[in-house]
């Protein structure tokens, strides 16, 4: 008998070869796999120590340049970790200021980053292959990264500042949770096979949402660097009395850089209509703007300072975006899912404008908040009120243009005017009595063939 041929060698082989991939091997090294459990919280760990290994130099580099600060170590760590739970869109309250609220949405782009890459990495490392155990996966990364965010927000309280415990948690769950799911969902199969996964008139709405999205996106970023073009004079002069030096110069450029996702999403809620407050009594929007004393940062000198300093024409051709947004939404979906039943298509164009004024209403909420409790505790555009603008703007229009450009299709597609003919015809037949009645007949009804029918005879005897 021959070494390949003896009964614990062959145990052993088929035992190795039975193993399924991620589960036989951790990391390839032909040791067992970690629990789901054991993973989450290491790939938990590991963003939150490298968000702050990241966020700590610049605050370092902000204390250097200042040395008139008392601030100490204690306090610089203390404040690197409230500037990575403020990447979590955390809210803190100041003693005599009051809450900040209005935070940089482009810090969210850190944690949500690293997030993407533990939810690939727990998703290769614990054998995850379908995507029913995808929720397992992002739950065991999601529950103890909530945790540790609760845990700096109570580490990092101190007599001058207190971060918000329950936002913290809430936060930290959510942006885990989304983050590491789509970079879990992603390292299962690439972004074409998901999406086939859902069904054609989703997968349409999805679609046409994403494109009415992208227009608002883009108007609203052309918007913030034309106005910044404008007042640059006054961008100049704002950055020049603050006089921040080499250091200081680059760590405002990098808060103004991290609040530009803010000014987009200003911008799209200004050419909506509502527009935005920046204070108490306040307004910006397209028919006049009103404005108070503005603190000293760089980037406000975009803000129109009174109703006449956007022209009418300009005025009028933003608030054309969301209806061009809403068109081009409504042919994408008639695109990605034709119908021969041309009546319930604006139905959908309308439900695309409904999931994009959801998104636009929170990320409306999301880019304001309060600077504090005076004069400064109303700052950003009103969720509720971009969100029922923008539906019903972006909806109307995705809705005429759907039905358009489906009827269209339609017309010019023979397999699909066959189809609207057969259904056309398809419906219950009828005919003429001698008097002139319509009689109804029922075309599903078996055909008389000559043979006896079990039914019993129609008529009052069948009456209870």
């Amino acid at each position: 008998m021959t070494a390949s041929t003896r009964p614990g060698t062959r145990t052993a082989t088929a035992r190795g070869r039975a193993a399924p991939r991620g589960q036989g091997g951790a990391d390839g090294a032909g040791g067992t796999s970690r629990p789901l459990v054991v993973s989450g919280a290491i790939a938990a760990s590991v963003v939150t120590v490298t968000g702050l290994v990241v966020l700590t130099p610049l605050v370092v580099a902000g204390w250097i340049a200042a040395p008139h600060s008392a601030l100490g170590l204690t306090g610089v760590l203390r404040m690197a970790t409230g500037l990575w739970l403020a990447a979590h869109h955390v809210g803190f309250t100041l003693r005599g200021a009051g809450r900040i609220g209005m935070l940089p949405l482009g810090l969210v782009l850190l944690p949500g980053a690293l997030l993407w890459r533990a939810g690939r990495w727990i998703v290769r490392i614990a054998g995850v292959t379908r995507l029913t155990e995808l929720g397992y996966a992002t739950l065991a990364l999601a529950a103890p990264y909530a945790a540790l965010c609760g845990a700096l927000a109570l580490a990092s309280r101190s007599r001058l500042a207190t971060p918000s415990l329950p936002q913290a948690v809430i936060a930290g769950f959510l942006l885990a949770a989304s983050a590491g799911g789509l970079g879990g969902a992603r390292a299962l199969a690439p972004w074409d096979r998901l999406a086939r996964l859902m069904p054609p008139r989703t997968r349409s709405v999805v679609l046409g949402s994403a494109g009415a999205l992208a227009v608002l996106t883009a108007g609203g970023a052309l918007l913030v660097g034309a106005s910044l073009a404008v007042h640059m004079a006054e961008y100049r002069a704002l950055n020049a009395s603050l006089a921040p030096g080499a250091v200081g110069g680059g760590l405002l450029l990098l808060a103004q850089l991290a609040y530009v996702p803010n000014a987009v999403v200003w911008a799209v809620c200004y050419s909506l209509g509502p527009g935005f407050a920046f204070g108490i009594a306040t307004v910006v929007a397209p028919t006049g703007a009103a404005l108070g004393p503005l603190p000293v940062f760089p980037m406000l000198a975009a803000l129109p300072a009174s109703s006449s300093a956007v022209p009418g024409w300009a005025s009028a051709g933003l608030l054309a975006l969301p209806y061009v947004a809403g068109a081009l939404g409504g042919v994408l979906l008639a695109r990605a899912a034709p119908t021969p039943t041309v009546e319930i298509v604006p139905l959908w164009g309308f439900a695309c404008g409904v999931v994009t004024g959801c998104v636009t209403g929170a990320l409306a909420a999301f880019s304001g908040g309060p600077l504090g409790s005076s004069r400064l505790a109303a700052v950003g555009p009103s969720g509720w009120q971009a969100a029922v603008v923008a539906t019903l703007e972006v909806g109307v229009s995705a809705a005429v243009a759907a039905g358009v450009a489906n009827w269209l299709r339609v017309r010019r597609d023979p397999v699909l005017a066959a189809a609207r003919a057969a259904g056309e015809r398809r419906g219950p037949a009828r005919r003429a009595d001698d008097n002139g009645h319509r009689i109804y007949l029922n075309p599903w009804a078996d055909e008389d063939d000559g043979r006896p029918s079990d039914r019993p005879p129609l008529g009052p005897s069948v009456l209870p």
